[in-house]
């Protein structure tokens, strides 16, 4: 898993290193909700988040953005899938892994969604100091 991590950092490195509002999923290293939440702050910030990852991990991507599409948080833009050449650790050999990127961008009530989350979870918070 550690080859794979490495080779997308590699790839993203050298072609999309311009990108600030990428997130690269792995499937082993951070909860579910990590991400989700990522993905959250990325969209206030940029408007849209581009989700990408090889592998096993493709899943974990499509959920993520099933989520928040289904909260009516996100649109998809565009689904690019390719298949990339690496080096398998153990043996040195080349595989081809498959790789997704997944461009989300805002709905029209994203900014609404977002604040009535926070209020919601202030008020939560105001319960539990009271």
């Amino acid at each position: 898993m550690e080859a794979i991590t490495q080779g997308v950092n590699n790839i993203n490195m050298a072609t999309d290193s311009h990108k600030k509002n990428r997130i690269q999923v792995s499937n082993s290293k951070k909860p579910l909700f990590f991400y989700v939440n990522l993905a959250k702050r990325y969209m206030q910030q940029h408007n849209e988040v581009e989700l990408s990852a090889l592998g096993m991990a493709i899943a974990t991507v499509v959920t993520i953005a099933e989520i928040l599409k289904n909260n009516g948080l996100a649109v998809e833009k565009k689904i690019t899938t390719a298949t990339v050449d690496m080096k398998e650790e153990s043996r040195g050999r080349p595989v081809q892994k498959a790789k997704i990127e997944i461009l989300l961008g805002k709905t029209e009530n994203f900014d609404e969604l977002m604040a009535a989350a926070a209020e919601e979870r202030d008020a939560v918070d105001g319960e539990y100091q009271s």
